[in-house]
Order: structure tokens, then C-alpha cells, then sequence
């Protein structure tokens, strides 16, 4: 199935997604990867759901790629006598290690390692931003706080700290057996929830030695400070715009996405916009005006792919969010500013082999108006650093992987495509022949780029690039 579009779909699955044949309509519709979110699926189940998957994948013949959120340390106030109380403007309230149901003065926090490191002038955010307090005065077990913003506040609300830098992992014990599930079910992708150092990041891929890519979600002002050093050691980066614009300014969030999205495109890592894209599609047929253009600004800046959260999880319309995010994509990919806005953000190729060959086969599809580049890749590397330079032109990325073709199914401008492995130069160009007939990115008589490493089968060794053109026995043999 040949898409009409490089930025690539990730559709969240869930109530009203997962049905097989809604799956099935989803990928039909434009989702590319499906997201599946921990926070609300029963870890039991989830090798069924990776399992359904699989079986859409194996019937459509097109690697389709799983990503499972962990969900991340969730930090809740406790209990309230009355299961819920109102405080006011100006007040003060108490978060404490006391159990005992908490009032209009107080509640617990059963989070020992906030109250410990929270500090006077520390904001708290309770209830997704609806209401606000600052601290004024700390205590071993007890932080007494000034109500900034007040209302009704009930029974486990969750909390957020975006001027805290918590002492504890990005991973709970949950999220540790989540983890191993995810990657016994055979995940691609791994989203690391609550990111705040390079460190918790470092700890997931410890774990999955190499079984799948992990993503860190960047939603905390912490991650927004060390991003540099976070994104070297992800895979890949989520721009998470829920958390990240309860946790700072929302003014701030835009510019954030911008920075996150631009330093992935130059790290040729792939790079997710997430979080109310579509919204209002949960519970109506069609977007607001607002959201198309929050969608377009996204494939604009070249960001790897857009995500549906709620609206394809649990929304009332969950393949038209898909197809309607699919044509929003092919709209802008169509419209010749988008062209001059991701040529203006390329990076100047590093002095590596691999990236050389990289940025003359991009030079040679632009100079020959060439619409695909054939990408041998055993890791998949060859293909990411093809994407980074967002050519005109698909990346076929040609792997005996099928786990690599799964991985790239997120990445910007591939298709992937899982093959025997060349033997020699000439079934190399034979065979990129032959599959781009056959997947009606050429015809007989177009030119292709072919791009590999030999020895074939070494991970990083790219270092060959070659023009091949489409013959009769190219066609016959697709």
C-alpha cells in the first residue's frame, strides 16, 4: 500500500479502536504505527492486541509498527472525607504524609520523595493545571502551600511539579513489567513517560538491549532542560503537549515543539507531534479550523509523524480522525511552500562516509527529479540518515529485517519494504529495480538511486550509490 505522503500517522488504540476490522480501517484510512497506551491497558492483554496487529500486517503484506507507552511515575494527592472539598484564592493548604482523609486545609500527598524535595516558591499543579498552589514553607513530611488558583479539588487528582526536580526514575515497577511485556510481545517502539535526565532514558534501552527502539517523551520542563542531552541518547522523541503545556507556560509549548522537532531533523532521529491535534474530532465528524492548521504547521516543520491520542482511542469517529489527519498531510505535502520550508532546515551533512553518500544521493535525486531512492539497510541507519535530508524523493528501504521494517514505519519519507538480502552489485540493482515497479514508485525506463553498504549485512557501512534504470525485465520480473 503506497501512501501519498512521507509525514507518517500514529493512531492511538482503545475502546472504540479495537475491534480487528477497526484496525484493519485505521491502517486503510493512513495509520502507519499504532500506539498503545499502558496507562489504560491491562498489561494481560497486550500481547493480544500486539497479536492483532500482526495478523492485520501479515494480510495487508506492509510492516506496520507497534509503539507501547509506558505510563510513567503517576504523582495523585490522596483522599478527602467528603471525596472531594473546595479551597479558595489566597488560602493556605497543607499536603502531608498524614493518611487520614483530607479537608478544605489539607490532604495527603503519598509521595514521600515529593514532600522531600519540594521547595519554598515551587509551584504544585493539581488536576490538569485547574488548580495552582505555591509553597511557601517546608517540613519533613509536610509542605504548606499558598492557593494560587482554587476550586474543587477531589479524590486522586493527579499532580504535577514543573519546577521539582523529582528524585526518582522515569520507570516504576509497573512500567518495568510492562516493559518486559512490551518486548515479549515483540514492540517496536518503547515511549519513555516523564522523562527528566538522559539517565531514564538510558535505563529503558538497558533493558531492551537492542529488542526495540525507545522513544522519549518530552513533557516536563526538566527534559526541555537537559533536551540536548536527552536526545543523543534516544532513538527517537515525542513532543508531548499535554503534559508539557500543564507543566509550563502554554505560550511556550509552541516554541518547544519547534526546538524538539528541528533537533531530532538534525540528530536524523525520528521526532512525534502529540496531544489534542484533532481533538474536537473525539466527539464531532470534522476539526476546527484550528486544529487543521495545528496538524499542517506540524508536517510543515518536517516532524516524522503526527499523533491521534483519544480521538482514535476512544472518540466517536476514530477513522475519520484517521483520514482526516492522512489528507491534511497530503494537502501540505502538496503545496510548494512546503518544499521551501524543508529545504531552508536542512543540516549540513557530517564528515562521515555514510553521510556523504547520503547527501549525494539526495543531490543526484534533486538534480534528476527522481521520485525514489532504493536504501539497502540491515539496522535501518542508512535509511534514517536518507529521511534526515528530507529529499523529494520515498526512501524504499529495503531490509531481510523485519523488525528494521517495522522500526522504519515511523520514519519520515520510507517505505519500508523486508527482502533477502543482496548477494552481489548487480541483484542489488536488479532486485531496487524491480521493487520500485512493483511498488509504483517507477516505470519502465525511470531512473532510480540505489544506496547500500558492502560488505552487504554490516550495520553502518554505508558506502556505495548508484543510478540503475528501470528496464522491460524489471517490470516482468515485478
Amino acid at each position: 500500500m503506497k501512501r501519498a505522503r512521507r509525514t507518517k500517522i500514529v493512531a492511538t488504540l482503545g475502546p472504540a479502536s479495537e475491534d480487528p476490522a477497526v484496525i484493519e480501517a485505521l491502517f486503510a484510512a493512513g495509520a502507519d504505527v499504532f500506539r498503545i497506551n499502558m496507562s489504560h491497558l491491562p498489561r494481560e492483554r497486550l500481547s493480544e492486541r500486539v497479536a492483532t496487529i500482526r495478523g492485520i500486517e501479515q494480510k495487508l503484506k506492509r510492516p506496520i509498527a507497534v509503539l507501547v507507552d509506558l505510563q510513567g511515575p503517576k504523582l495523585r494527592v490522596g483522599r478527602f472525607a467528603a471525596d472531594a472539598a473546595t479551597i479558595e484564592n489566597g488560602q493556605g493548604f497543607v499536603l502531608d504524609d498524614d493518611p487520614t482523609p483530607g479537608d478544605a486545609t489539607r490532604v495527603h500527598l503519598p509521595h514521600p520523595e515529593i514532600l522531600s524535595a519540594l521547595e519554598p516558591g515551587h509551584a504544585v499543579i493539581i488536576d490538569d493545571g485547574k488548580l495552582r498552589l505555591v509553597v511557601t514553607e517546608v517540613a519533613p513530611g509536610r509542605a504548606v502551600t499558598r492557593v494560587v488558583t482554587g476550586g474543587r479539588i477531589s479524590n486522586r487528582k493527579g499532580v504535577s511539579l514543573p519546577d521539582t526536580t523529582i528524585p526518582v526514575a522515569a520507570m516504576t515497577e509497573k512500567d518495568r513489567l510492562d516493559l518486559e511485556a512490551g518486548l515479549a510481545a515483540g514492540a517496536d517502539w518503547i515511549a519513555v513517560s516523564f522523562v527528566q535526565r538522559p539517565e531514564d532514558v538510558a535505563e529503558v534501552k538497558a533493558v531492551a538491549q537492542g529488542r526495540a527502539l525507545v522513544m522519549a517523551k518530552i513533557e516536563k520542563p526538566q527534559a526541555v532542560a537537559a533536551l540536548d542531552a536527552i536526545m543523543a541518547v534516544a532513538d527517537g522523541l515525542m513532543v508531548a503537549r499535554g503534559d508539557l503545556g500543564v507543566e509550563m507556560p502554554l505560550e511556550q509549548v509552541p516554541g518547544v515543539q519547534k526546538r524538539i522537532t528541528r533537533g531530532a531533523r538534525r540528530l536524523g532521529k525520528p521526532v512525534v507531534v502529540a496531544t489534542q491535534m484533532l481533538e474536537s474530532m473525539i466527539s464531532a465528524p470534522v476539526p476546527t479550523r484550528a486544529e487543521v492548521s495545528d496538524v499542517a504547521t506540524a508536517v510543515y516543520e518536517g516532524a516524522d509523524a503526527v499523533m491521534l491520542s483519544a480521538e482514535s482511542a476512544s472518540g466517536a469517529f476514530p477513522v475519520e480522525a484517521v483520514s482526516t489527519m492522512n489528507r491534511i498531510a497530503e494537502q501540505v505535502e502538496q503545496d510548494g511552500t512546503y518544499w521551501s520550508i524543508i529545504a531552508a532546515q536542512r543540516n549540513q551533512p557530517e564528515s562521515t562516509a555514510s553521510d556523504a553518500i547520503a547527501a549525494a544521493a539526495h543531490q543526484i535525486a534533486d538534480t534528476l527529479g527522481l521520485k525514489a531512492v532504493m536504501a539497502w539497510t540491515a539496522s535501518g541507519s542508512t535509511a534514517l540518515r536518507l529521511a534526515r535530508a528530507r529529499p523529494d524523493a520515498t526512501v524504499i528501504a529495503l531490509t531481510p529485517k523485519r523488525e528494521t521494517a517495522r522500526r522504519l514505519a515511523l520514519a519520515w519519507g520510507t517505505h519500508p519494504i523486508v527482502t533477502n538480502d543482496a548477494s552481489d552489485i548487480d541483484d542489488m540493482s536488479f532486485r531496487a529495480c524491480k521493487f520500485a515497479v512493483r511498488e509504483a514508485f517507477a516505470g519502465i525506463g525511470d531512473r532510480v538511486i540505489v544506496v547500500a553498504g558492502l560488505p552487504f549485512g554490516t550495520p553502518g557501512a554505508t558506502n556505495l550509490v548508484r543510478i540503475a534504470t528501470v528496464t522491460p525485465e524489471h517490470a516482468a520480473k515485478a
